[in-house]
């Protein structure tokens, strides 16, 4: 009796211990899962979110989500640096995707340049394009000064309108530069809109923070020079913003493919090059800045440790409330970011992302402290994507995406109510078996198989793993084969009870001479789910998991369980026998 009553102690503890872990995949999944994103935001995000992180998570196939296979570009690297460049590009994507909080994400290395990406629960197709295409390399360039821009700006002048007149090149006249056409960058003072500086340490935790802050849009006025002049052929183009040439958005085009022209590329000063800045807008007016930098790079993003997205504060009303990406270096940078300062006071440095000057700041003094700031972005999302890919690092090489699927919540659903439907039927016509040919003990196996179930749900839970629809399979394929060891059982007891033994010597001996088989017979399919664990793919691989946790659970339930029902019947209740 009191080995009886221990036993049935254990047994309920685990039972209200996997009723405490399914209950997060309950409410969750009851309450949360099907409301509109307006009905999300009413709950608190505290709440939302442990119970999401807490509840079992659904594969690509139930929830919908995205499938890419993504292609390394190795086609611009040394045979050295292409060696292992997948392997790098799949760590980085990863760290991408593990930042950007998508719940069990997938990837696997298919041959030598492929990667594959599975994204469950995840609907913005550009925004994860976006997100794991991006190159992230960051660099730090300055500006080329007033007088090389201004000179350059008239010799393009000349060239393209000797060109348009058709006088070979070397022939073309100066032509006076108008105040009007050039931007004054002259000015030794630098505007208070692009101003760099140093933030003093007030002992707070945070480390002092460089700010590298570009012009909003909204507090500018687009001087529109375009079309002015005829014999400006490249300055009627550009109007300006600030200090800086600004292209309207119609003259882009036109202006990267006359840039790109042998003619006037051999004007352009060894060193230098022109550089786009991202789109902005002017009132009604959307342009793209141009600046001429140096090719040298000053410092790269490899210098980087963190990347943290705030709200812009302080003394500048220009920045208040507007999303601002906090850049922290190494030791290594903190030194050479002090040293680029020094040496460089009273000049313009632009932040350059993939290719993009963010920002182009006049800095003011030797920066010491190891951090940055970078703002110009038009949104808090915005700003969380640049932080991210700044935090994992820039990808080695390239990468395009090849393939792309996606799957929405509809298929999703319906895939979730078949499964559920087949699990039904099939616990149903199971349950009936077992209740007409087993009678009482049926009834006792049937009550087994339903804490099978949820046992399988709770151990799920406890590992965080994720059913896809082969799991779900693999569910329903364990409910058929639960009952297997009751009915070897059963049987056992039936022979003994015909040779004439009690009921309770019945018990011991089905039990006693069963477990063995019921061992053997599971470890067999154990060892075969291992195997498909070892070598299968993804959706293999879900089945295995569902379907080795199922065989551990269902051995639980009809060999330990039982025999306790079984044993209260028979020891506590003193009955002399039970239809089986």
């Amino acid at each position: 009796m009191k080995t009886l009553r221990w036993k049935l102690l254990i047994v309920l503890g685990i039972f209200a211990w996997a009723g405490w872990l399914v209950y997060p995949t309950v409410v969750y999944y009851t309450q949360y899962y099907n409301l509109s994103p307006e009905a999300k935001a009413q709950v608190p995000r505290s709440k939302y979110e442990g119970l999401r992180k807490k509840a079992l998570n659904l594969g690509l196939d139930l929830q919908g989500g995205m499938y890419l296979i993504l292609e390394v570009d190795k086609s611009k690297l040394t045979p050295e640096e292409a060696k292992d460049a997948s392997d790098r590009a799949l760590e980085v994507i990863r760290n991408r995707i593990d930042q950007w909080g998508v719940s069990e994400p997938s990837f696997q290395k298919i041959g030598e340049d492929r990667i594959m990406v599975q994204l469950p629960g995840v609907m913005d197709r550009e925004k994860a394009r976006a997100l794991l295409g991006r190159t992230a390399m960051l660099e730090f360039k300055l500006l080329a000064d007033d007088k090389t821009t201004s000179d350059l700006l008239d010799r393009i002048d000349r060239r393209v309108s000797a060109l348009e007149r058709g006088i070979p090149l070397g022939a073309e006249t100066p032509a006076e530069t108008s105040a009007t056409a050039v931007p004054d960058t002259g000015a030794k003072k630098p505007p208070a809109d692009t101003t760099a500086s140093a933030v003093p340490d007030t002992g707070k935790k945070e480390p002092a923070v460089a700010e590298t802050t570009a012009v909003p849009p909204e507090s500018l006025a687009f001087t529109d020079t375009t079309g002015a002049t005829s014999d400006k052929p490249f300055l009627s183009m550009i109007g300006i913003v600030g200090n800086d040439m600004a292209v309207p958005e119609d003259n882009v085009d036109s202006v990267t493919k006359l840039l790109a022209r042998p003619e006037i590329a051999e004007a352009i000063p060894k060193g230098y090059y022109f550089a786009w800045g991202k789109t902005e807008e002017a009132g009604a007016r959307k342009f793209r800045r141009l600046y001429l930098l140096h090719q040298e790079v000053e410092l790269t993003g490899g210098y980087v440790t963190d990347a943290k997205v705030t709200v812009g504060q302080g003394s500048d009303p220009k920045l208040a409330n507007k999303p601002v990406v906090l850049l922290y270096l190494n030791t290594q940078g903190a030194a050479r970011f002090a040293q680029i300062t020094g040496r460089n006071v009273n000049k313009r440095m632009a932040i350059i992302l993939d290719g993009t000057v963010y920002s182009a700041p006049v800095i003011h003094e030797r920066i010491s402290g190891g951090s940055a700031q970078i703002t110009g972005m038009e949104s808090m999302d915005e700003a969380k994507e640049l932080s991210v890919v700044l935090k994992s690092g820039a990808l080695p090489a390239p990468v395009n995406v090849v393939e792309e699927r996606s799957i929405g919540p509809t298929l999703g659903s319906d895939s979730i109510r078949g499964g559920m439907i087949s699990l039904l039927i099939g616990f149903i016509i199971v349950i009936l078996f077992m209740g007409i040919y087993y009678r009482a003990g049926g009834w006792v196996a049937n009550l087994a198989l339903l804490l099978n179930l949820w046992l399988m749900v709770a151990m799920l839970a406890l590992f965080n793993a994720t059913l896809t629809f082969p799991g779900l399979a693999g569910l329903i394929l364990t409910v058929g084969m639960a009952v297997d060891a009751n009915v070897l059982i059963f049987e056992r007891m039936r022979e003994e009870m015909r040779a004439g033994k009690s009921m309770r010597a019945a018990v011991e001996a089905g039990y006693h001479r069963s477990t063995i088989t019921i061992i053997d017979s599971n470890l067999t399919t154990i060892i075969a789910a291992l195997v498909l664990m070892k070598f299968g793919s993804g959706p293999i691989r879900g089945f295995a998991v569902v379907l080795t946790m199922g065989i551990l659970a269902s051995f639980f339930t009809a060999v330990s369980l039982t025999r306790i029902i079984f044993d209260y019947f028979v020891v506590v209740r003193g009955v002399k026998k039970l239809a089986i």
